[in-house]
Protein backbone atom coordinates (compact mmCIF):
# COMPACT_ATOMS: atom_id res chain seq x y z
CA UNK A 1 0.00 0.00 0.00
CA UNK A 2 2.87 2.25 0.72
CA UNK A 3 4.38 1.62 -2.86
CA UNK A 4 0.81 2.46 -4.24
CA UNK A 5 0.46 5.64 -2.46
CA UNK A 6 4.17 7.00 -3.10
CA UNK A 7 3.22 5.85 -6.55
CA UNK A 8 0.06 7.79 -6.14
CA UNK A 9 1.82 10.99 -5.50
CA UNK A 10 5.09 11.00 -8.18
CA UNK A 11 3.06 10.31 -11.17
CA UNK A 12 0.53 13.05 -12.01
CA UNK A 13 -2.01 11.08 -14.49
CA UNK A 14 -5.49 8.03 -12.07
CA UNK A 15 -8.79 7.46 -12.38
CA UNK A 16 -10.25 10.27 -11.66
CA UNK A 17 -12.62 11.71 -14.26
CA UNK A 18 -12.11 10.49 -9.37
CA UNK A 19 -11.23 7.71 -7.63
CA UNK A 20 -13.52 8.44 -7.38
CA UNK A 21 -20.41 12.11 -12.09
CA UNK A 22 -23.74 13.20 -13.98
CA UNK A 23 -26.42 14.71 -12.53
CA UNK A 24 -29.98 12.77 -11.41
CA UNK A 25 -33.30 14.49 -11.41
CA UNK A 26 -33.36 13.44 -7.81
CA UNK A 27 -32.18 10.65 -5.22
CA UNK A 28 -34.49 7.89 -6.57
CA UNK A 29 -34.98 8.74 -9.73
CA UNK A 30 -34.13 5.67 -12.44
CA UNK A 31 -30.69 5.66 -13.46
CA UNK A 32 -29.97 4.82 -17.39
CA UNK A 33 -27.46 1.64 -17.49
CA UNK A 34 -26.91 3.03 -21.32
CA UNK A 35 -22.52 3.65 -20.34
CA UNK A 36 -20.90 6.71 -22.46
CA UNK A 37 -17.56 6.02 -23.40
CA UNK A 38 -15.46 6.98 -26.25
CA UNK A 39 -12.48 5.06 -27.75
CA UNK A 40 -9.66 7.16 -26.11
CA UNK A 41 -9.53 9.38 -22.85
CA UNK A 42 -10.50 12.61 -22.91
CA UNK A 43 -7.25 13.71 -21.58
CA UNK A 44 -4.22 12.30 -19.79
CA UNK A 45 -5.65 11.30 -16.59
CA UNK A 46 -4.39 13.41 -13.65
CA UNK A 47 -3.43 10.53 -11.28
CA UNK A 48 -2.27 6.99 -11.45
CA UNK A 49 -5.38 4.48 -11.19
CA UNK A 50 -4.74 3.10 -7.70
CA UNK A 51 -7.61 1.38 -6.38
CA UNK A 52 -8.91 2.05 -3.09
CA UNK A 53 -8.88 -1.59 -1.14
CA UNK A 54 -11.97 -2.85 0.07
CA UNK A 55 -11.54 -2.60 3.61
CA UNK A 56 -11.05 1.55 2.62
CA UNK A 57 -14.23 1.63 1.01
CA UNK A 58 -16.09 0.22 3.58
CA UNK A 59 -14.48 2.55 5.68
CA UNK A 60 -15.72 5.29 3.90
CA UNK A 61 -19.01 4.48 3.30
CA UNK A 62 -19.35 3.80 7.13
CA UNK A 63 -17.96 7.38 7.77
CA UNK A 64 -20.19 9.03 5.60
CA UNK A 65 -22.99 7.15 7.01
CA UNK A 66 -24.43 6.46 4.00
CA UNK A 67 -28.68 5.09 3.68
CA UNK A 68 -30.40 4.35 0.72
CA UNK A 69 -31.66 7.11 0.36
CA UNK A 70 -28.34 8.67 -0.58
CA UNK A 71 -26.55 9.91 -4.36
CA UNK A 72 -22.96 9.03 -4.38
CA UNK A 73 -20.90 10.86 -6.65
CA UNK A 74 -17.69 9.03 -7.03
CA UNK A 75 -15.28 11.46 -8.78
CA UNK A 76 -12.54 9.23 -10.35
CA UNK A 77 -14.43 6.36 -9.96
CA UNK A 78 -12.39 3.29 -11.47
CA UNK A 79 -13.07 0.24 -11.64
CA UNK A 80 -16.53 1.42 -10.02
CA UNK A 81 -16.22 -0.68 -6.32
CA UNK A 82 -17.10 2.25 -4.65
CA UNK A 83 -20.81 2.69 -5.71
CA UNK A 84 -21.05 -0.75 -6.65
CA UNK A 85 -20.68 -1.46 -2.89
CA UNK A 86 -23.06 0.85 -1.75
CA UNK A 87 -25.66 -0.24 -3.88
CA UNK A 88 -24.89 -3.78 -3.08
CA UNK A 89 -25.14 -3.05 1.00
CA UNK A 90 -27.58 0.00 1.34
CA UNK A 91 -29.14 -0.01 -1.74
CA UNK A 92 -27.49 3.38 -2.73
CA UNK A 93 -27.86 5.08 -6.05
CA UNK A 94 -24.58 6.01 -7.61
CA UNK A 95 -22.58 7.83 -10.17
CA UNK A 96 -18.90 7.30 -10.97
CA UNK A 97 -17.22 9.25 -13.12
CA UNK A 98 -13.97 8.60 -14.77
CA UNK A 99 -11.94 10.11 -17.42
CA UNK A 100 -10.76 7.17 -19.07
CA UNK A 101 -13.08 4.95 -20.91
CA UNK A 102 -10.91 1.48 -19.92
CA UNK A 103 -11.99 2.45 -16.06
CA UNK A 104 -16.01 2.92 -17.37
CA UNK A 105 -16.28 -0.07 -18.92
CA UNK A 106 -14.61 -2.31 -16.68
CA UNK A 107 -16.75 -0.32 -13.65
CA UNK A 108 -20.05 -1.42 -15.47
CA UNK A 109 -18.96 -4.51 -16.05
CA UNK A 110 -18.40 -5.08 -12.56
CA UNK A 111 -21.74 -3.61 -12.06
CA UNK A 112 -23.35 -6.08 -14.04
CA UNK A 113 -21.19 -8.81 -12.48
CA UNK A 114 -22.80 -7.90 -8.72
CA UNK A 115 -26.31 -6.95 -10.20
CA UNK A 116 -26.24 -3.63 -9.42
CA UNK A 117 -26.85 -2.36 -13.39
CA UNK A 118 -30.17 -0.45 -12.30
CA UNK A 119 -28.82 1.63 -9.73
CA UNK A 120 -25.15 2.27 -10.56
CA UNK A 121 -24.01 4.60 -13.81
CA UNK A 122 -20.29 5.35 -14.78
CA UNK A 123 -19.88 8.10 -16.97
CA UNK A 124 -16.59 8.53 -19.13
CA UNK A 125 -16.44 12.38 -18.38
CA UNK A 126 -14.06 15.00 -16.62
CA UNK A 127 -14.67 15.35 -13.48
CA UNK A 128 -13.45 18.93 -13.32
CA UNK A 129 -16.78 19.98 -15.63
CA UNK A 130 -18.88 17.90 -14.29
CA UNK A 131 -22.28 18.38 -12.71
CA UNK A 132 -22.18 17.07 -9.18
CA UNK A 133 -25.24 19.36 -7.93
CA UNK A 134 -27.49 16.01 -7.26
CA UNK A 135 -24.88 14.13 -5.22
CA UNK A 136 -25.38 14.01 -0.76
CA UNK A 137 -22.36 11.96 -1.05
CA UNK A 138 -19.07 12.45 -2.78
CA UNK A 139 -16.08 10.29 -2.21
CA UNK A 140 -12.27 10.94 -3.26
CA UNK A 141 -8.91 9.42 -3.89
CA UNK A 142 -7.46 12.19 -5.73
CA UNK A 143 -3.72 13.63 -4.47
CA UNK A 144 -3.83 16.89 -2.47
CA UNK A 145 -3.38 19.77 -5.09
CA UNK A 146 -6.58 17.98 -6.96
CA UNK A 147 -8.64 18.25 -4.26
CA UNK A 148 -7.82 21.73 -3.49
CA UNK A 149 -8.59 22.26 -7.07
CA UNK A 150 -12.05 20.82 -6.71
CA UNK A 151 -12.91 22.53 -3.74
CA UNK A 152 -14.48 25.36 -5.65
CA UNK A 153 -16.72 23.60 -7.50
CA UNK A 154 -17.55 21.68 -4.03
CA UNK A 155 -18.97 24.79 -2.58
CA UNK A 156 -20.29 25.95 -5.20
CA UNK A 157 -22.41 23.15 -6.47
CA UNK A 158 -23.30 20.91 -3.91
CA UNK A 159 -26.28 21.63 -0.99
CA UNK A 160 -25.09 22.25 2.52
CA UNK A 161 -25.24 19.02 4.38
CA UNK A 162 -23.80 17.02 1.08
CA UNK A 163 -20.54 14.88 2.98
CA UNK A 164 -17.33 14.36 1.43
CA UNK A 165 -15.18 11.32 2.09
CA UNK A 166 -11.39 11.04 0.81
CA UNK A 167 -9.09 8.66 0.87
CA UNK A 168 -5.56 9.63 2.28
CA UNK A 169 -5.74 13.24 1.42
CA UNK A 170 -6.90 15.83 2.97
CA UNK A 171 -8.30 19.87 1.25
CA UNK A 172 -5.46 22.05 2.37
CA UNK A 173 -6.90 25.11 4.63
CA UNK A 174 -10.23 23.10 4.77
CA UNK A 175 -9.93 21.35 7.92
CA UNK A 176 -12.02 17.77 7.89
CA UNK A 177 -14.50 17.08 10.91
CA UNK A 178 -13.56 13.75 10.93
CA UNK A 179 -10.17 11.69 10.32
CA UNK A 180 -10.06 8.20 11.02
CA UNK A 181 -7.20 5.90 10.93
CA UNK A 182 -7.59 2.34 9.18
CA UNK A 183 -6.44 -1.32 9.78
CA UNK A 184 -4.61 -1.30 6.62
CA UNK A 185 -2.83 2.07 7.31
CA UNK A 186 -5.03 4.56 5.18
CA UNK A 187 -6.46 7.92 6.22
CA UNK A 188 -10.29 9.08 5.57
CA UNK A 189 -11.20 12.51 5.90
CA UNK A 190 -14.55 13.39 6.59
CA UNK A 191 -16.25 16.44 5.41
CA UNK A 192 -20.12 18.30 5.49
CA UNK A 193 -20.87 21.13 2.91
CA UNK A 194 -21.70 24.24 4.94
CA UNK A 195 -24.97 26.81 4.97
CA UNK A 196 -22.00 29.58 4.19
CA UNK A 197 -18.62 28.69 2.95
CA UNK A 198 -15.97 31.00 5.38
CA UNK A 199 -13.84 33.57 3.25
CA UNK A 200 -10.99 31.85 3.47
CA UNK A 201 -11.88 28.81 1.63
CA UNK A 202 -13.42 31.15 -1.23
Amino acid sequence: MQLQRTICLLVASVSIGITGCVPLSQSNAQISQTPTTTQTPLREPDVVYVPTPQEVVDEMLALAKVTKNDVIYDLGSGDGRIPVTAAQKFGTRGIGIDINPERIQEANANAQKAGVSDRVKFLNQDLFTTDISQATVVTLYLLPELNVRLRPQLFKQLKPGTRIVSHDFDMGEWKPERTVQTKEGSTIYLWTIPKEVPPNLR
